[in-house]
């Protein structure tokens, strides 16, 4: 009786580890304080350059009527 019931324990095991892997969480990745901070700074500088981008596109047409 116990070498069959401890045969079914490590077959039930190994189906629950494969369906475990086959059914993936929906919950988000994990990002580190450090990995957020340099993520708002690419943004912030990101943000910059299309606004200095957008200067540079409205003076350009007046210069070019000039």
């Amino acid at each position: 009786m116990n070498r069959k019931k401890k045969i079914n324990e490590t077959l039930k095991k190994k189906l629950k580890k494969k369906n475990a892997k086959l059914h993936k969480s929906n919950k988000p990745r994990y990002i580190s304080k450090a990995e957020r901070a340099k993520l708002e700074q690419e943004q912030e500088v990101s943000q910059a350059q299309t606004q200095v981008e957008g200067q540079v596109n409205e003076e350009t047409p007046s210069d070019l009527d000039s």
